[in-house]
């Protein structure tokens, strides 16, 4: 069967990939073990599943949630499907559950804030988000989904005490702060928090995202060192952490209504 896979995020954690498959054969695939872990949304057509020997549906109101080492077989009774993958490691499937890797039995249904959340990712994938953002949204939309399998495990690392909250939001803006670039994972090691709950955490305490914040951060950054006459856009961008310098021009021209030359002329000394 001819697949197409087009993926946006690849770390050593996480991986988000959209799939279209082609040319479904009739009938079911040969059984075999489950490779990964991994959440499949499928959001074109039907995909029929025998896990472990019981039949499920798959449609674009669910979730499928792949177990390592489950024996699984599909077949596509509409033929072409498309959906989006997201495979996680053991130890990220561990920091979402509480600490243990292991992941409970059951269906997951698709929510009109968990689908909002999951198209919004697509959207921001194929367009300009960096790896620190779709990381975020991404963790974001795997703990929605294990939420409804495992609800007070996935709530289980949110510091309990406002001392504790803010002061791992401090931290968090104190290594932010620092101007080089981080990952998510590589942040939320350093203030020691998962991913996830870092990211839940800086969002409830502060009302704005982690990417936000961060990009605010890089914004008041870049302004200085416009104000400062700094012309060379392409080193700009690398110290800030853009993927390049049409990034770094978009985000500015996005935020402020200008282009990075016009702001240097704004912001320089009068002439």
């Amino acid at each position: 069967m001819p697949v197409e896979r087009q993926t946006f995020l690849r770390t050593d954690d996480i991986l988000l990939a959209d799939v279209r498959c082609g040319g479904a054969p009739k009938g079911w695939t040969p059984p075999r073990p489950a490779t990964v872990f991994g959440l499949v949304m499928v959001r074109r057509g039907l995909v029929r599943g025998r896990i472990q020997g019981v039949e499920q549906l798959l449609d674009p109101a669910s979730v499928y949630v792949e177990r390592l080492g489950s024996e699984q077989q599909f077949a596509h009774p509409c033929g072409d499907d498309v959906y989006t993958e997201i495979v996680l490691s053991e130890p990220q499937v561990a920091d979402l559950l509480g600490g243990d890797p292991t992941v409970p039995e059951g269906l997951v249904f698709t929510t009109p804030r968990l689908a909002l959340a999951h198209r919004l990712l697509l959207t921001r994938a194929r367009t300009e988000a960096d790896a620190f953002e779709l990381t975020e949204r991404t963790t974001a939309v795997a703990a929605r989904i294990l939420s409804q399998l495992a609800p007070a495990r996935v709530a289980s690392g949110h510091p309990r005490s406002a001392r504790t909250r803010r002061r791992l939001v401090d931290d968090t803006r104190a290594a932010l702060g620092t101007g080089v670039p981080q990952s998510l994972t590589s942040l939320a090691r350093a203030v020691g928090c998962s991913p996830h709950h870092l990211s839940r955490v800086f969002s409830t305490e502060t009302g704005t995202t982690l990417t936000r914040y961060r990009n605010r951060l890089r914004l008041a950054h870049a302004l200085e060192r416009l104000a400062e006459g700094e012309r060379d856009l392409a080193l700009l961008a690398h110290d800030l952490g853009f993927s390049d310098q049409s990034h770094l021009t978009h985000t500015l021209r996005h935020a402020t209504g200008h282009p990075p030359g016009h702001l240097r002329t704004l912001l320089g000394p009068p002439s």
